[in-house]
């Protein structure tokens, strides 16, 4: 490995929405720090999340593989016994480790399926959602501060390096700042304590705020917005409906703990610069989907709706990366090869990758860019049912496929994200021949992912 090989720090915050940057001015959020690194690198206005829920993503992320690739068609929780990673698939992280890098995680892993004796206490479903990952299962990664899923954002608990399933760490302290301060004694190394500092790193932290529950958040974090309330946070002209009463309770909360990831990140950038290290180190921070905060009346995420689908997507690589901003129409299953490709390990790629390397692209802004975007939201005890859709610089098809009496009934809607960017009407009507080329892309989608579901006519 030679000496100037880049290092890597990937970070994502889970449930940070696409438009919660400042710099977009779509929310009244204040984020300096990510205005700033936005300046300085590319910003990709239409980063999506091909199944918006936490699993999924992930195992897109590591795999470079869509779901039905990978075997992670839902969260992994202990009503779904055997949904996690497949140890024997070759990861993001097993490249990175087999190409000389130290690679670390810190923070939520949630791609292991819960067993007895069950971690923690169940959910008010019944169900247990923290899982001890053995070592074995790391794929490469040999600095491990993690947990599975705890959601215990002010009393969080972690499994640390070798430390078995019954040894976990909890500290008193808000998971963000606890996180961010391992990261930075990662970063900083003294002593070669944390990792060899004779090879590149690769570090992969993986925040959980602003994920519910979006009350537990320090005082400190809140005091930022002391002059707002939740109300002056819902801007956009499609908030409304029946979960508004709650809203009303949790945006503030929500926000305040995005400004708070976006203070944090700006530790990380400032570690850095502290050490050197900014110009040899690309940095990408992005999500593993949104949140809808009232927006269509919805909170929370899995839909096909902007807010929920539409992630953040920066990266930073001072003399490499063109600052800009670039509409690259780019999913989770990308990241992968593009940035083994970005980091001179294009030939590493396994064939098992379905996600497309659009290194030139992200580098450059000129080369290839993809047509169309996939979305999906499978139904587990049938496979034939749930949702599909297609997206494309300004148009989205969304199919729903539902049980009834006579057999699966279905349903469309055709968004304009030109002419109506909120999505507060379905245009098919008025568009059949969009609707026929959608329907073609949808389809070709489903043969490409090896999707169950029947083409659409």
């Amino acid at each position: 490995m030679s000496a100037k090989a880049p290092n890597l720090i990937f970070v994502f915050p889970d449930q940070y929405r696409r438009q919660a940057m400042g710099c977009l001015n779509a929310d009244p959020v204040l984020t300096p720090r990510l205005d700033r690194f936005a300046a300085e690198g590319a910003l990709f206005t239409r980063a999506v999340s091909t199944f918006p829920v936490c699993s999924p993503y992930r195992a897109s992320l590591l795999t470079g593989q869509y779901p039905y690739g990978n075997g992670v068609l839902g969260n992994c929780h202990s009503g779904r016994p055997g949904m996690e990673l497949r140890a024997d698939t070759v990861c993001f992280t097993d490249v990175l480790s087999r190409a000389g890098y130290n690679v670390g995680w810190i923070g939520k892993w949630h791609l292991e399926a819960p067993h007895e004796p069950y971690v923690g206490q169940p959910t008010r479903e019944g169900q247990w959602w923290n899982e001890y990952t053995p070592p074995e299962r790391r794929h490469g990664i040999d600095f491990w501060y993690s947990n599975g899923c705890n959601n215990k954002h002010l009393q969080p608990s972690y499994w640390v390096g070798d430390a078995p399933r019954d040894q976990q760490k909890t500290v008193e302290q808000w998971s963000l700042t606890h996180e961010t301060d391992v990261a930075l004694d990662y970063l900083r190394n003294e002593g070669g304590a944390q990792r060899d500092p004779a090879k590149p790193f690769a570090l992969f932290i993986s925040w959980n705020p602003p994920h519910p529950p979006y009350t537990l958040i320090p005082e400190e974090a809140l005091a930022v917005y002391a002059d707002r309330e939740s109300a002056d946070f819902l801007t956009r002209g499609n908030v409304g409906g029946g979960c508004i009463d709650d809203v009303m309770q949790w945006a503030k909360p929500y926000f305040a703990a995005v400004t708070a990831v976006d203070a944090q990140f700006g530790r990380i950038l400032d570690c850095l610069d502290e050490l050197g290290l900014a110009d040899d180190t690309l940095v990408v921070f992005t999500s593993d989907h949104g949140d809808m905060m009232g927006s269509h009346g919805l909170v929370g995420k899995t839909v096909h709706w902007e807010e929920s689908y539409g992630v953040p997507l920066l990266m930073r690589w001072p003399g490499r990366i063109a600052p800009r901003r670039d509409d690259l129409l780019v999913s989770q299953a990308d990241l992968m090869p593009t940035i083994l490709s970005m980091m001179g390990l294009g030939d590493r790629i396994p064939r098992s990758v379905e996600g497309v390397d659009y290194s030139r692209t992200v580098m450059t802004g000129s080369g290839p860019r993809p047509k169309s975007a996939l979305y999906m939201r499978p139904q587990l005890d049938d496979p034939k049912l749930g949702e599909r859709g297609v997206t494309t610089d300004r148009w989205k098809l969304v199919v729903w496929r539902e049980a009834g009496d006579n057999g699966p009934t279905e349903r469309r809607w055709l968004g304009d994200l030109q002419e109506d960017p909120l999505e507060l009407e379905n245009h098919l009507d008025r568009h059949p021949d969009v609707e026929r080329e959608l329907v073609g892309m949808l389809n070709d989608w489903l043969v490409r992912t090896n999707d169950p579901w029947d083409p659409v006519r």
